[in-house]
């Protein structure tokens, strides 16, 4: 850094503030300065910024259970936001199988432990299951952390979204519509997010009057858990669903077309998360929009908070969004 003061004939203190922001530096002296690094080709050593600062400019990302678009989203909405803070994102991805693993816990121990060795400047667990937050105890406060949950166990330091919201507002939806046989084709029983979506259901369902029908056995939030509930012999009448999310939802309405049943003529369908391709299903489905990008740029943003003032930050709720397309329609039979 002196070498570059030296080239652009400015003080060490001056190149400092160009490189952090802070303090005035004006844009003839900037410019000069930008030349005379790329001159030297001077790089930063974040390491030896970290020492001084006692800052790394890094954080922890552990992601539990499989990658799909949900937990994509929130990781790509972490480093999008990151990146424009200068911030190095590290990512663990534990794809564990909650139904059938052993042993998860020792695994995400090791990999916070892994963090907290590295140095990072804060961590971020995004967990689908309830309970999780178990292993941060006797985690040391000094290191912030935001858990990612739907069913978070304190009110401070978690981000989520709110599955119950989409449940209810969906099976609302269908009700508005004049159905009154609406199954719910449920995800997976150990995740948070399915748990609450069938919760919001099937109180729309009993505030309405009627009788909820939930189809349960889905192993994972695949089409492939959604075409097995539709090949089922004991789906009985319906004349709507609402499914867990959009891949399960596509799937279920592939095995009904192969059974001679389709949307909207014969059933109305409802999923969640409005994945990119869900307006391209056909027919396109009809969604609760769920913006997983900003939950993760909101979970970065706590914990960026949480690392520069050391205030433990309120949680957030990203609210669900209905987007109306052409598998709903009022029933025709």
């Amino acid at each position: 850094m002196a070498d570059v003061a030296r080239r652009a004939g400015v003080s060490t203190q001056t190149v400092s503030r160009c490189f952090t922001g802070t303090g005035y530096v004006s844009e003839p002296t900037r410019a000069k300065v930008e030349a005379a690094i790329a001159e030297l080709g001077y790089v930063p050593n974040q390491a030896a910024r970290g020492m001084r600062a006692l800052r790394t400019n890094t954080v922890g990302v552990l992601s539990m259970g499989a990658l799909n678009y949900g937990s994509a989203g929130v990781l790509t909405g972490i480093a999008l936001a990151a990146r424009r803070e200068d911030v190095t994102v590290l990512v663990s991805q534990l794809d564990i199988d909650f139904e059938t693993q052993v042993g998860w816990e020792r695994e995400a121990r090791r990999a916070l432990d892994h963090f907290l060795a590295f140095p990072v400047d804060g961590v971020v667990l995004s967990t689908p299951v309830p309970g999780v937050e178990a292993i941060l105890d006797g985690w040391d406060d000094a290191t912030p952390i935001i858990t990612v949950s739907e069913m978070p166990q304190s009110a401070e330091g978690s981000a989520g979204t709110h599955s119950y919201t989409a449940g209810l507002e969906a099976t609302r939806h269908l009700v508005a519509l004049g159905h009154r046989e609406i199954i719910h084709v449920a995800g997976p029983a150990s995740r948070n997010e399915a748990r609450e979506r069938e919760r919001g259901y099937v109180d729309a369902i009993t505030e309405a009057g009627l009788t909820p029908r939930v189809i349960r056995g889905a192993i994972d939030w695949s089409p492939a858990s959604g075409g097995l509930a539709g090949s089922r012999d004991d789906l009985g009448e319906f004349t709507a669903v609402f499914a867990a999310n959009d891949e399960i939802a596509l799937g279920f309405m592939s095995a009904m077309e192969s059974r001679g049943r389709r949307a909207p003529g014969d059933y109305s369908m409802v999923g969640v998360d409005d994945m990119p391709t869900a307006a391209y299903f056909s027919p396109p489905l009809t969604t609760m929009r769920l913006d997983f990008r900003e939950l993760g740029r909101a979970t970065f943003a706590m914990l960026r908070e949480q690392i520069l003032s050391g205030a433990r930050q309120a949680h957030v709720t990203i609210e669900p969004e209905l987007v109306a397309r052409s598998s709903t329609s009022p029933p025709r039979r």
